[in-house]
Parts: structure tokens; sequence; C-alpha cells
């Protein structure tokens, strides 16, 4: 295929060509009034992080952390350089409010926050514009991913009620470094960072990486090639410019995952090394993504500011994959005893030759905010008003989804079947959707200690679907205002609670094939959130921020009912998570950093008029969960530092009904990090090991298309790298 190429990189020739366009200083901003424009930013080796991209130019209107209504978690390039994740579900362990949700091994991944899936169309963000977020998201040239958890509706729209997850790009510095790695498989790793200001006004950086990897699935070795540039550019004293953009290549076999057997019991004797499914003709999965933003930033004076924003982010899947899904042709499911959609009783599974090339998603954004403060009498008040436009559209070609042979988890080698002689069908507009939105917000200030926000985002969804052919098939338009408003009482300057109230809107899912009304998308969904919290500085190095919080939402569930397939699809009921976090990040002592996370959260089912669906945890959300990452330097050796790490999850439920639940589980990680000099230059070796224990576990119960699956947790995995500043 040939690669895609972002038409936001060739403005890249434009910028170098104005580079010397001016050489002025920005004056410095107002802390309380202006947003923080990060233009001469540089790294930080830091796990407490002050404010995010969240703040600025959002919902919350201008402000740190710190006075933030709302939880947000920010993973700080140090974590992520020191945890040496590859995966979004290796990125978000450090946070027990985050879980698996359908993250296959070789596969674009999704987590649930809160105990809600994230939307991939909708939940995940490049420098605050949406992306599409079904790829393999490279971390090598981001500097943080920051996480706001709980509804997102002011901030973002339609967008499910469980939060975002919002990638931040590097910002040019003066960097030299590159990166090798491996791992206990042979995997290999080379990573660049390359970055400068060429004058005062302009600066680049650059960030590549390719990765061979050697997977603990046996037939799944992958490989991966990624590239981005960002570049900022300070017009004047009062504008500046930042660009963005990235292109990611990749390809690797996907992991099929478990299924009950039977539709109720957990297998027993299930591999964590072992492909279900695997045929040698099954091509890997191809991802190819590009995302790019622009942000345009003009300060009018010392208390107004305006942004215009575009984002672009183009992703096409190969998919392609020997899929082990069901008992519909086995044997051993002959009599219909079994739900043909879950595995046999026997560790009987059916075999499917899956394809479906050039499955293109692409994200359009167009976003204009202009805040600014004012007062009213002895009243100060803090304005963010703005507009968005955002179009998402799918194209997909008819796929090939074949039965091809039935084999069993149990096989020590899957006996080998023919493919499907079928090809895939033209490309066709299978989806067309844009959110138009209007949003306005003020912070106003009643004395020192004292704030009350209120705001609102008017929401326009005009949504089109096509079948196959072409041919429309369903149609949804839907305009909605979504209030937030929230009150802060900071008594000292160190602490901030609040107390807020929000709503938001998503899409309603589409119905299971196996059910009465198979593939009818069910209305969008409006959700409700009360939150209170409290943030602590415990000192300038170290932040306590704990919140308790109950979300609402209609339960969207296959029902057992009277029709010949025995459920149907709906919308009844609600579905309530009403939960209690804790997170402290930064540094204790001079020698310890520490972020540690704890979640608890009971999830139900209420008024379904499915009695047997209520009363107990809902699927996939552990009632307990938490993390801890520490980071020890040694007083006695320096430039040494022991990591470690602790992750537990409760019992996780796997069923409707509760009947069946996948095992409580510790995790425990390990690390060491040794900085040195190499002839005058920094030298840092990092040493991770995932795992330690090599402890088996059901890291994921999650669903897919109304599909469950259960992933296993990878087995001992450690990590080693060498970061040479040259």
């Amino acid at each position: 295929m040939t690669p895609y190429r972002t038409p936001l990189a060739l403005a890249l020739l434009s910028l170098a060509a104005s580079a010397h366009a001016t050489d002025d200083d920005t004056k410095p901003q107002q802390a309380r009034t202006l947003p923080a424009v990060d233009v001469h930013a540089t790294t930080s080796n830091s796990y407490r992080a002050a404010d995010s991209q969240l703040d600025t130019f959002g919902s919350f209107g201008s402000a740190p952390l710190h006075d933030t209504p709302a939880a947000i978690t920010v993973i700080t390039r140090a974590q992520i350089d020191d945890r040496q994740p590859r995966t979004l579900s290796e990125l978000v362990r450090g946070d027990a409010a985050i879980n698996d949700n359908y993250a296959p091994v070789g596969y674009y991944q999704d987590v649930a926050v809160r105990g809600f899936p994230l939307d991939l169309a909708t939940g995940f963000r490049f420098n605050g514009m949406i992306m599409s977020a079904e790829q393999l998201l490279a971390l090598e040239g981001k500097e943080r991913v920051e996480v706001l958890k709980g509804l997102g509706g002011l901030e973002a729209g339609v967008v499910e009620p469980g939060g975002l997850v919002n990638y931040v790009s590097k910002r040019p510095a003066e960097v030299r470094e590159l990166t090798v790695g491996t791992d206990s498989h042979g995997s290999s790793y080379e990573a660049l960072d390359l970055g400068t200001w060429f004058s005062k006004s302009f600066g680049l950086r650059v960030n590549a990486a390719n990765e061979k990897t050697h997977s603990s699935v046996e037939h799944t070795n992958g490989r991966r090639s990624f590239v981005s540039i960002a570049a900022d550019w300070k017009i004047t004293d009062k504008a500046t410019l930042l660009l963005d953009t990235d292109y990611q290549t990749s390809g690797q076999r996907s992991v099929s995952g478990y299924q009950l057997l039977g539709g109720t019991t957990i297998p027993s004797h299930a591999s964590r090394t072992r492909l279900l499914g695997y045929q040698p003709w099954a091509r890997p999965v191809g991802i190819h993504s590009s995302n790019s933003s622009l942000r345009f930033n003009y300060r009018f004076s010392d208390n107004w500011n305006a942004q215009l924003s575009a984002g672009h982010s183009h992703t096409v899947i190969d998919d392609n994959v020997a899929f082990a899904y069901g008992c519909f042709y086995a044997a051993s499911c002959a009599s219909g005893a079994t739900p043909g959609y879950f595995f046999s009783p026997n560790g009987d599974y059916d075999v499917y030759d899956y394809r479906s090339p050039d499955d293109t998603r692409q994200n359009d954004e167009v976003r204009a905010v202009l805040t600014g403060s004012f007062a009213t009498g002895s009243v100060d008040h803090e304005l963010n008003v703005g507009a968005t436009a955002f179009r998402r559209t799918v194209d997909q070609r008819a796929d090939v989804y074949d039965y091809v042979g039935t084999a069993n988890i149990n096989d020590r080698v899957v006996p080998v079947f023919d493919p499907s002689p079928n090809e895939p069908g033209p490309s066709v507009r299978r989806l067309t959707s844009w959110q138009r939105t209007l949003f306005a917000i003020d912070r106003i200030h009643l004395g020192d200690t004292w704030q009350v926000l209120a705001g609102t985002r008017f929401v326009r969804l005009d949504e089109r679907a096509y079948d196959s052919s072409g041919a429309l098939e369903r149609k949804t338009r839907d305009s909605m205002s979504l209030p937030q408003a929230a009150v802060l009482w900071q008594p000292v300057s160190a602490l901030t609670t609040y107390v807020s109230y929000g709503e938001g809107l998503s899409l309603g899912r589409e119905a299971p094939y196996w059910t009465s009304n198979g593939g009818t998308t069910l209305p969008p969904l409006h959700s409700r959130q009360v939150e209170a919290g409290v943030k602590y500085a415990v000192s300038d190095r170290l932040d306590l921020q704990a919140a308790v919080y109950r979300i609402r939402q209609p339960y969207q569930f296959a029902r057992p009912s009277d029709t010949p397939e025995a459920f149907t699809f709906v919308q009844q009921g609600e579905e309530v998570h009403t939960g209690l976090e804790v997170n402290l990040a930064g540094r204790v002592t001079d020698n310890l950093r520490l972020t540690a996370s704890a979640n608890f959260i009971r999830a139900r089912a209420e008024n379904t008029g499915a009695p047997t669906y209520e009363d107990h945890q809902v699927v996939n959300v552990p009632r307990w969960r938490t993390a801890v990452y520490a980071d020890y330097s040694l007083p006695f050796a320096p430039g040494w530092a022991v990591l470690g790490g602790w992750r537990y999850a409760s019992t996780n439920v796997a069923t409707p009904d509760g009947a069946t639940r996948v095992p409580a589980y510790h995790v425990f990680d390990a690390g060491l990090r040794f900085a040195t000099s190499l002839r005058g230059h920094a030298m840092t070796w990092r040493l991770s090991v995932d795992n330690v224990f090599n402890h088996f576990y059901w890291r994921d119960t999650g669903s897919s298309g109304g599909d469950s699956y259960l992933f296993p947790g990878m087995p001992r995995l450690a990590r080693l790298s060498m970061t040479y500043a040259f």
C-alpha cells in the first residue's frame, strides 16, 4: 500500500522559509488569565504535572490542574521512559481507574475509564483534537499523555461518559538523543529524538523509531516504523503557530481472545503463548496512520487570547486474521444447547478467514476558542467561548468472513485449513458523521476562596450509515445542550475542594448479529455525572487528589426475549457507576518518586426488566483496583535507581448475569536505571521487568461488537534500553 502522506507536512517548507520573521521574545503571560503557549518547552524528569492541555482553551477555563474541578491523570515523559510501554494497555497500568477493554496483542486497543469503554472514534485526542484511535498509538513523539476521568460532555461533545485520553506532542528543544533497546524475546528497538531552535522564533523537533517485535505469542512477531515532526513559529510577540504531524506503519498478526466454554466456564488451561486459530496463510494486520494538528494562538492583550486549531487523523487498516470465534460449526455444539457465539464446553472453536483490506477511518476537526478575563464590580470572570466542527468518515470494502474449519483450545498444533476462495468487494462509504458544537463557560471568582464554573455546550449530531453496497440504512439527527457546573472552595492555597455536575451524549451501540434486531443502531444516550473532589499539594513536588462520583447512563444489553434468537438488544433501565478514586504523584523525598492509585467502583444495572442482570457488578469492571510505581535513587550508589510496581484487580465479572467471574490478581514489576556519562555526554541505561513472578491472570473480560472475550495477561517480559545524548 502506498503510505499516506498528510498535506500538513508540506507546511513545514513554508514555516522554515519564515523562520526569521521575528526574533522578539514573547512577553511573560499572566498566569491566571492566559492559557500557556508551550513554545520553549523542555523535557521534564518529574512524575508530577502542574497543568494539562485539557485546562488550556478547554471546558474548565484557563487554570492549573490544582484548580480544575475534575480528576485528570497526567502520565509524564519520565514515567513513559522508565516503564518503557509499547501499547495503550501497558501505558495506562499506573491508574487504577483505567482497565483494558478488548485490547488484543497485535491490534489496536481500547480501554475503559471508570468502567465505561471509550469510543475509538471520539474518545482519544492528539494535541486536543479528535483522532481516529484505530491505530497503534506511538509514544516516541509524545511529551505526556493526559486522561480526563469522567464525563467530558462540555469538553468534547458526543463522547462516552468514561472520559478522554489526550496525547501531547513534544515541543522543540535543544535535544539530540539516540535510544537503542531489546527485550527478553530478542526484539530490537531504535529511536531518535532531535530538536533545536534555529532562532528565537523558530524551532523544530523530529522523532523517529523503528521496532521489530519478537512477541511472547507464537507466530505474531511484528514490526513498526514511526516518524513525527513538531514545529513552533513565533510569528510576532503576540502570535504563535504550532504544527505537529506524525506517520506510522505497522504489521503484526492479531491474537484472538478466548471465549467462555459453553458460555459459562472460564478455560482452565489457557495458554498465554499459543495463537488460537493459527493458519500459515493468514497475513499480519497492517495499519498505516497519520495524525496532524495545527494551532494558531493570538494574544490580543494581557487579558484576551484566541486559538484557531485544525486536526486531521487518517488510518488505513488491512485487517487479516484467522479468527477464533464461537462453535456454530463444531460437532460438540450441534445440539443447539450451547450458544454458537461462545466456545464449546469441550474447548472446540471455529476458525474464520477474515479479510477487510483498505478499512479507512478519517477524522477532521476545526475549532475556534476565545478566552479572556474581565471584572464586573468586585467579581472577576474568566470566559471561554468557542465553536467546533468535526467530521468522521469510514470507507470499507465488503469483507470476507468465512468459516474454514474447527479446532480446539488444547491443540498443540492447530490443523491447517484451506482459506476461503472469496475476495473482498469494492470500497464504499459506510459512515459520514458530523458534530457541530457551540460552547461557553465562565469561571467566576468570588473573593480569594470561592470559585463558580458554569457553562454549556450545544451539540448538533448528523450521522448517516450505509450498507456494504452503499445504500443508506440509518440516519441519525439529534441536538442537545450539555450543561456543566462546579463550585470550588480553596481555604488555603494548597487545598482545593470542588463539587461538580455535568451531562453528556454518546452514540448508541449496534445490536449484535445474534439478537432479534441484529445490525440495528440504538439512539444516542444521555448521561449524567455528579462528582466531589479534593486536591491537596502535600508539597511543591507532591500532589494528592481524591474524588467520589456517580455516573448514570441508559443500560444497553441483549435482553432475553421470546424471539427465535432468544435475545433482543435494548436500552432499558440504567447503568450506574458509583466510585471512589485516590491518586498520589510526585516526589516523596529527595530520593523517592512515586505514583500511587486506588479505585473502588460499584457498577450496577438497575430497572432493566431482567432481574438476573441486576444486583451484581457489571461485566469487565473490577470492584477494586490499585497501582503503585516507585523510583528510588540509591543514596550510596550515585546514578543508580531501583524501580518497582504493584498492580491489583479484584474478581472481574465475565457474564451479564454475574454468574461467571475471573479471579483476582496481583502482578509485580521491577526495574533499574543507571545514569552516567560517556565522553561528557549523558547516557542512561534502563531495565524494566513486567510480571516479575510470571503470574497467570485474566486482564480483560471486555466485549467487541456485542461478543465477549477473555484476554490473559502477558508473561514475564524484560526490556533493556540505552539512551545516549550526543
